[in-house]
């Protein structure tokens, strides 16, 4: 079946125009792009067994930060969140530490009051000198800490083991390597 004469030349142009036109590459010069992709709703569990109850209080802005995340880019009201500690940062989940760690108390309680849940190793609680009551009343005393991260990935929860680093900002970089000129 022969070609109309209106679709040849539209097809020639095209394919003279691809031929011709270089693809578009972006450089090492060229900005990054954002994408507000929508997550949806998630199911994630945080295995907190960190050196000191200093660390575990800090890490909880990885928390904060993925329900900040969800409330702006997903659905944080179908989410669920699980916090299992089982290392030194249990320390300031008790309720007899409260003199020691002051603010923890409130910063556990912001995430609860927003769904997140909170359980404790037995047996890392006990090898550290707490009993099952010793700990504040929105925190769960489960058997054992591998048992229940296991419960959790079964359910399909993603795993979540946050690090802590040093934070460095641009002009700390700068800093290191006073060859790159500070933008503002």
């Amino acid at each position: 079946m022969p070609f109309s004469k209106t679709l040849r030349y539209t097809l020639g142009a095209a394919v003279l125009f691809f031929t011709i036109a270089p693809p578009a590459v972006a450089g090492p010069d060229d900005p990054s792009s954002f994408e507000p992709v929508a997550y949806g709703s998630q199911k994630v569990l945080y295995d907190w067994n960190y050196p000191t109850p200093e660390s575990g209080l800090r890490a909880l802005g990885f928390v904060r930060n993925h329900i900040k995340a969800l409330e702006e880019f997903g659905d944080r009201e179908a989410s669920d969140i699980v916090i299992v500690a089982h290392g030194n940062d249990l320390h300031a989940f008790s309720r007899l530490n409260r003199q020691a760690f002051p603010d923890a108390y409130d910063a556990l309680k912001q995430l609860v009051d927003k769904g997140v849940k909170i359980r404790v190793c037995r047996n890392a609680a006990r090898s550290r000198g707490y009993a099952p009551e010793d700990f504040y009343d929105f925190v769960t005393v489960v058997p054992a800490a591998v048992i229940d991260i296991a419960k959790w990935q079964n359910e399909g929860y993603s795993y979540m083991y946050p690090e802590l680093f040093p934070r460095m900002t641009r002009e700390d970089v700068i800093a290191e390597h006073p060859e790159l000129e500070f933008a503002e």
